[in-house]
Parts: structure tokens; C-alpha cells; sequence
């Protein structure tokens, strides 16, 4: 399934993934993503950017052919936010295509017993055009609309098919339980 808007920058996410090790896979990624954006390639279609009232959106934009990679558009209302997750171990690199996001990285400090205990690293305002990479063991993070007025969309590309990750539920003791989310996407 590919998606007119789509089309101009399948090519370059196709030589993307071919590189060598996954850090230059991501940087391949990132830069076509943002290229594509600075020149204003990448025309979604309301349907596709609709936010949804009850939480964040989730929608299959394109699926490589050869299981490489995904590409999800994610619509994110005023106020809605990820839980504190990771990837499950699939690389990622996230861009903002219209509004803003509030996006926090943790490192993960320690596991005993079951509980999770993360240090929370920088938080930052990201608007249109701003990509970053999440590669294994790097990847956990959460996700915010910074707008309080309006929605924010983000295109999320993945290194297959994310169908579903890990949320950490703070257990009140500071630590995290780690619970399984299986994904799926909105219509």
C-alpha cells in the first residue's frame, strides 16, 4: 500500500534502508524526512491527519513491500501524550509535520526484581521539520502535543512492522512496571 503524497519519498526511503548498520539507515531516514518536508513534499491528506477526541491517532501510511520498514502518521489532540514506552527494539525516526511535540528521553538506569527505574533526560520542543532517532537500546521516551489549541502531527518511520511495544507504569516507589501494548492502527 503506497499513498500518492507518499510517492515522492518512498525512493529515497527505499536506498535508506539499504545501508550498512542501522545508525546510518537512521540518518539516511532522518534526512530524506526532512528534506522532503523543507521543500514541502509531503502533502497528507485530512483524512489521514484527523485527530481523534478519545486519544492519539494511529494510521498506516506505507508498508515496504519487502517488510523493511513502515511509515505511520500519528494526530495528536490537545493534551494527548504517550505513556513512558520504548520500540521493542525496532529502530525509529519520528518527525513533526504540522504543530509542535514535547518529547522527553530516558536512560534506562536499572532492572531488579521486575521494576524498571529510568532517569529522565532532556526534554525538547520540537516543531515542523525537527526528526530524531530512536536505535536501540535508546529508545525509550515519551510523546506530547505541545499546543494546547490545536493538533500536531508526527510520520514515524520504523524498521518494520511495530506491532507493538512496552509502556511503563509507575509503580509509586519511584520504579516502573513494564506492561506489553499490542498496537494497531486507527481507520
Amino acid at each position: 500500500m503506497t499513498h500518492p503524497s507518499f510517492a515522492a519519498l518512498k525512493p529515497r526511503l527505499d536506498a535508506a534502508v539499504e545501508a550498512p548498520d542501522v545508525a546510518a539507515v537512521a540518518s539516511g531516514v532522518k534526512e530524506a524526512l526532512q528534506d522532503t518536508l523543507r521543500c514541502g513534499g509531503l502533502a497528507l491528506p485530512a483524512a489521514i491527519t484527523a485527530p481523534r477526541p478519545d486519544t492519539y491517532a494511529r494510521r498506516l501510511l506505507h508498508a515496504d513491500e519487502q517488510g523493511r520498514y513502515t511509515v505511520v502518521v500519528m494526530t495528536w489532540g490537545p493534551g494527548q501524550r504517550t505513556a513512558l514506552h520504548d520500540h521493542a527494539g525496532i529502530w525509529c525516526v519520528e518527525c513533526v509535520v504540522d504543530g509542535e511535540m514535547e518529547v522527553t528521553q530516558y536512560d534506562l538506569e536499572q532492572v531488579q526484581g521486575g521494576l524498571f527505574r529510568f532517569a529522565a533526560q532532556q526534554t525538547i520542543r520540537a516543531s515542523r521539520g525537527a526528526a530524531g532517532c530512536l536505535i536501540p537500546p535508546f529508545e525509550y521516551h515519551t510523546l506530547a502535543n505541545a499546543l494546547p489549541d490545536r493538533a500536531s502531527v508526527t510520520l514515524h518511520v520504523y524498521g518494520g512492522n511495530m506491532d507493538h511495544c512496552h509502556a511503563f507504569e509507575p509503580d509509586g516507589d519511584g520504579g516502573y512496571r513494564r506492561v506489553r501494548r499490542d498496537l494497531s492502527y486507527h481507520s
